[in-house]
């Protein structure tokens, strides 16, 4: 089955203060390590990158404009996919996935879900909190063994990405568009190097690992 990857570098980086996911990082950029990951599962890269982008690609094949969202940004990548039979979208700021998690979640597509993610367990309690007045106050304790927190890269067949995406919706994550069309979304061991750059403190953890054997 052929693979192609969506690698999303079109956020304004807000709360790093600039465009986190062009910083230098070891021998790079935090974008090109993403595209040199995604590689190893895709025959094809597309990279989405903001307006105004002056780079050399990163090392991708192809370089388009996002939108102003998320997903707008994936939907213009995904254009660019047609001839692929799986699509794997990868945030551009976890530049530490390895090809190892490209792999697994690649598999479990090909094995026969309609997507697959990368999860974490959660060891922290979980509570639910409402505001009351100045105060946050704890409504509920939320059973955390049926609970994940969710990485990329995500990968699905195209069919159930151009659906999911048909709607012109919004999300945090590709999955909960397959999720809300009824798709099956199976989940495989996150990392726990695998880290989300947001703030300037998590480029330094991230530069910290990059140093290191992978």
């Amino acid at each position: 089955m052929s693979v192609a990857a969506v690698v999303v570098a079109a956020g304004q980086g807000l709360r790093f203060g600039g465009l986190k996911q062009f910083s230098p990082l070891d021998d790079g950029t935090v974008t090109a390590h993403s595209v040199r990951a995604a590689r190893s599962v895709a025959s094809r890269v597309v990279l989405v990158v903001p307006l105004g982008y002056d780079g050399l690609g990163e090392g991708a094949d192809q370089v388009v404009i996002g939108g102003p969202t998320r997903a707008s940004s994936v939907r213009a990548g995904l254009e660019h996919c047609r001839e692929a039979d799986v699509v794997v979208v990868h945030d551009a700021a976890r530049p530490l996935a390895t090809p190892a998690l490209f792999r697994a979640v690649v598999n479990a597509v090909i094995a026969g879900a309609d997507a697959a993610v990368p999860g974490l367990a959660i060891t922290d309690t979980v509570k639910r909190v409402a505001r009351d007045g100045g105060s946050m106050v704890v409504r509920a304790t939320v059973p955390r063994d049926e609970l994940v927190t969710v990485q990329t890269p995500q990968a699905f067949t195209r069919a159930s990405l151009e659906r999911a995406h048909a709607t012109g919706g919004d999300a945090t994550d590709d999955a909960a568009l397959v999720e809300a069309q009824g798709g099956r979304v199976v989940v495989v061991p996150g990392e726990v190097d695998n880290i989300k750059i947001t703030l300037p403190e998590d480029l330094d953890k991230v530069a910290a690992h990059a140093e290191g054997p992978r």
